[in-house]
C-alpha cells in the first residue's frame, strides 16, 4: 500500500464486502431499536420520570379537548331545546282564541272569562321566585319535569269541563243549565288554569335561565336571553294558527267554523307533557361551579363579603383552588380534581400532582376518592349561601323597586290587550247584525305574536351591538361602611371596571332602548283610546295589534337583560322571578278594569241556548280603559328615568347598563 502523511493510507479495497457492511449496519440498527425499546418500556414502567410526564401531558391535553367539546355539546344542545321549549310554553298567549267561546258555549260573562284568565297569569307570576329558586339551586331540569305534569293535567282538565257544556250554577246561585247539561262548575275551570299557568312559570323561567347562565358571561347575552324570550312570543302565533287552521269545528255544510277547544286542548296537553319531559334531561348548565367562584370572588372585591355573613366558608378554597384552576390549561389534571370541593389538604396534594404527577398519582387518586363524598353536599351549601346572600342584596337594592314598579306598569295594560283581543275585536263594530267582515282574533294574535317576536330579537341583538359591558355584582355599600369605605369602593369599581379598549366605540345604554320601546306601547293605547279604528277603520286595527306587540315584546326582552348586566346571572332565575311577579298584579288589576268598563257598557243582544249573551258595542266598551293605560305606561317611563339617572341611581353609581 501507498504510505502518506506518515500513516498507512487506507484504500477503498481494506473496506469489507457490501453483504458483510450491509449485514453490520443491520445488526447495530437492530440493536438501536432494541435499546430505544427497552428504554421507552423503562420509561412506561415508571423508572424514567421524563416520558411517563410528557405522556401525561398529552393524555390531559386530549382529555382537555374531549371534555371542551363535551360542554360545547352540552351547552348548545341546551340552547336548542329551551328554544322549542319556548316556542311550546307561550300557549297562555293564544287564550284570546278561544275565550270568545267560553261566553257563547259555556255562557261564562265577560267577568267570569277575565277571572279565567287573570288566575292563568297570577299562576303564572307569582309562583315564579320559588321557581327561580329551584332553578338556582337544583337546576332547570326538575322545572321542566314539573312543567310536563303541570301542563298535561290542566290542559286535560280544560278539555274535560269545556266538552261537558256550561256550568250549572252560575255566581248567583241561578240556574243557567239547559236540560240534559251535566257541565262542571267554573272554578274548576279557574283550577285547570292554575296548572297550565304554573307550568307556563316552570317551563319558561327553566329554558331561559339556561340561556342565561351558559352564555351569560360572553358577548352575545343580550341575544341568548332575547332568543328563548322571543320564543315565548312566537309560540302563541303558531298555536293559534294551528288551533284554527287545522283543529277546527266544521259546519253543516263542511265548512270551516270555530276551533274545536276539546280537541285543541288536547293537543297542547300532550305536545307540552312531551316537550317537558325531554327538557328535564336536555336542560343542563355548564360550568355553573365557575359562576358561583366568580360571584365570590367579585363580592370579596368590592367588599360586601366578609367573615360576618360567610366569607370564610366561601373562601375554603383558597389560593391553591385558583392555581388548580390555571393549571386547568395544561391538562394536566382530570377533571374530577379540579372540580373537587374537599379541603385545602386535599388540594395542596392535587397540587404537588401537577408537579410530579408519576410520583403522587396513586395517593391524588386516593384522597380523591375519599373527598368526593363530601363534595357534593359542600358545593350545594356553598350555592345556597350565595343564593341567598345575593337575594337578600338585590332585594335591598331600591333600584330594583323602581324597576318591578315599572314592569308592573307596562305588562299589566300589555297583558289585558293581549288576554282580551277576541272581545275587543267583536266592539269594534256597529252591532251583532253588521255588514262589516269581522276580523279573526288568529289573525290579530297573529300579529302581536310576530312583531313581538321580531321586537325582542332586534332589542336583544341592539343591545349587544350597542350597549357598553357592564360591571358585576355593583351593589350600594352598606349603611355601616359607606362613609369609611370610600377609598374601598372606589377601588372595587376601578377593578369591577371592564378593561379599556384600544379603539373606541359608539355606545348606547339599554334604557333608552327601553324608554323608546315603552312610548311605542303608550303610542298604541292612545291611539286606540282616540276610536281611531273604530267602525269603517276597524280593518286598521292591524296597526294598534303591531305596535303594542313591537312595545310589549322589547320590553319583556330588556328588562331581563338589564337584571342579568346590574345584578349578574349566577342568581338571574330567583331574581328576574322577583321582578316578574309585577306581571301578576298588573294583569289582575288591568283585567278587571277592562271587564268593569265593558260590563258597564253591555246590552243584551240575541238569545242563547241557556240565556241572554251579553256583549258590548263601541269604542264606549274600551275607550276609557285605554286612556288609563297610557297614562300608566308614561308613569313607568318616569319610574325607569328614576331608576337610571335619579338619586342613587345606576348613572351615579358607575354601572353601565
Amino acid at each position: 500500500m501507498p504510505q502518506g502523511n506518515g500513516g498507512a493510507r487506507i484504500d477503498k479495497l481494506d473496506f469489507p464486502a457490501p453483504s458483510a457492511h450491509t449485514s453490520l449496519l443491520h445488526q447495530r440498527n437492530d440493536d438501536a431499536t432494541s435499546s430505544r425499546a427497552s428504554s421507552f418500556t423503562h420509561s412506561r414502567d415508571g423508572l424514567d420520570p421524563r416520558g411517563r410526564f410528557f405522556e401525561d401531558v398529552a393524555e390531559g391535553i386530549q382529555a382537555r379537548d374531549r371534555e371542551l367539546f363535551k360542554r360545547n355539546l352540552t351547552r348548545y344542545s341546551s340552547f336548542a331545546w329551551a328554544i322549542i321549549s319556548c316556542l311550546c310554553a307561550g300557549s297562555i298567549t293564544a287564550y284570546s282564541l278561544y275565550a270568545p267561546l267560553f261566553q257563547s258555549r259555556l255562557h261564562y260573562t265577560q267577568y267570569q272569562v277575565n277571572i279565567v284568565s287573570i288566575v292563568a297569569e297570577i299562576s303564572l307570576y307569582l309562583p315564579v321566585p320559588l321557581i327561580g329558586l329551584l332553578c338556582d339551586r337544583k337546576g332547570p331540569g326538575p322545572a321542566s319535569l314539573l312543567s310536563a305534569f303541570l301542563f298535561g293535567g290542566g290542559y286535560f282538565l280544560a278539555a274535560e269541563v269545556y266538552r261537558r257544556g256550561p256550568p250549572g250554577t252560575s255566581w248567583d246561585g241561578g240556574l243557567d243549565r239547559p236540560v240534559g247539561s251535566h257541565g262542571w262548575p267554573f272554578p274548576v275551570m279557574c283550577l285547570a288554569f292554575v296548572g297550565i299557568g304554573v307550568g307556563t312559570g316552570c317551563m319558561y323561567l327553566g329554558a331561559v335561565s339556561t340561556c342565561a347562565k351558559n352564555f351569560g358571561r360572553g358577548k352575545h347575552k343580550g341575544f341568548a336571553l332575547a332568543a328563548p324570550i322571543a320564543s315565548f312570543g312566537l309560540g302563541g302565533m303558531w298555536q293559534s294558527q294551528v288551533g284554527s287552521r287545522i283543529i277546527y269545528e266544521r259546519g253543516p255544510q263542511g265548512q270551516r267554523g270555530d276551533v274545536d277547544v276539546f280537541r285543541y286542548f288536547v293537543f297542547l296537553g300532550s305536545l307540552l307533557l312531551v316537550v317537558g319531559i325531554i327538557g328535564s334531561l336536555l336542560l343542563r348548565i355548564v360550568d355553573e361551579d365557575a359562576l358561583v367562584d366568580e360571584a365570590v370572588d367579585q363580592l370579596e372585591r368590592s367588599g360586601l363579603l366578609d367573615d360576618s355573613n360567610g366569607s370564610a366558608f366561601f373562601r375554603g378554597r383558597s389560593a391553591v383552588q385558583r392555581v388548580l384552576a390555571e393549571s386547568r390549561d395544561y391538562g394536566t389534571l382530570p377533571p374530577s380534581n379540579l372540580d373537587s370541593d374537599a379541603d385545602v389538604d386535599s388540594d395542596t396534594d392535587s397540587l404537588a400532582a401537577v408537579t410530579r404527577p408519576s410520583l403522587h398519582r396513586s395517593h391524588t387518586t386516593q384522597h380523591t376518592t375519599s373527598s368526593s363524598k363530601r363534595a357534593p353536599s359542600a358545593a350545594a351549601r356553598r350555592k345556597a349561601l350565595l343564593v341567598t346572600f345575593e337575594t337578600r342584596r338585590f332585594l335591598a337594592d331600591h333600584t330594583m323597586w323602581w324597576l318591578a314598579a315599572g314592569f308592573l306598569l307596562v305588562t299589566g295594560p300589555g297583558e289585558a290587550f293581549i288576554n282580551n283581543l277576541g272581545t275587543l275585536l267583536a266592539t269594534l263594530y256597529p252591532g251583532p247584525h253588521s255588514l262589516l267582515p269581522p276580523t279573526s282574533p288568529a289573525t290579530h294574535v297573529g300579529i302581536v305574536a310576530v312583531t313581538s317576536t321580531a321586537a325582542r330579537i332586534a332589542s336583544g341583538a341592539l343591545s349587544d351591538a350597542l350597549a357598553p359591558a357592564p360591571a358585576r355584582h355593583t351593589y350600594p355599600l352598606p349603611h355601616r361602611r359607606r362613609a369609611s369605605s370610600v377609598s374601598t369602593a372606589t377601588s372595587a369599581s376601578a377593578s369591577l371596571a371592564p378593561p379599556a379598549r384600544a379603539a373606541r366605540r359608539c355606545t348606547l345604554s339599554r334604557l333608552p332602548l327601553l324608554l323608546g320601546a315603552t312610548l311605542v306601547l303608550s303610542v298604541a293605547f292612545a291611539l286606540l283610546a282616540t276610536g281611531a279604528v273604530q267602525g269603517r277603520a276597524a280593518p286598521l286595527f292591524w296597526l294598534v295589534s303591531a305596535l303594542v306587540g313591537t312595545g310589549y315584546g322589547a320590553v319583556f326582552s330588556l328588562v331581563p337583560i338589564i337584571i342579568s348586566c346590574v345584578w349578574g346571572v349566577e342568581n338571574f332565575a330567583t331574581n328576574w322571578g322577583i321582578v316578574a311577579m309585577a306581571p301578576a298584579g298588573g294583569a289582575a288589576v288591568a283585567g278587571i278594569v277592562y271587564a268593569a268598563v265593558y260590563e258597564r257598557g253591555t246590552v243584551a243582544v240575541g238569545e242563547g241556548k241557556g240565556g241572554e249573551e251579553l256583549k258590548c258595542y263601541g269604542a264606549r266598551c274600551y275607550r276609557p280603559t285605554a286612556m288609563g293605560f297610557t297614562v300608566a305606561v308614561w308613569v313607568a317611563m318616569g319610574m325607569w328615568l328614576w331608576a337610571w339617572r335619579g338619586r342613587g341611581g345606576w348613572r351615579s353609581r358607575g354601572i353601565a347598563v
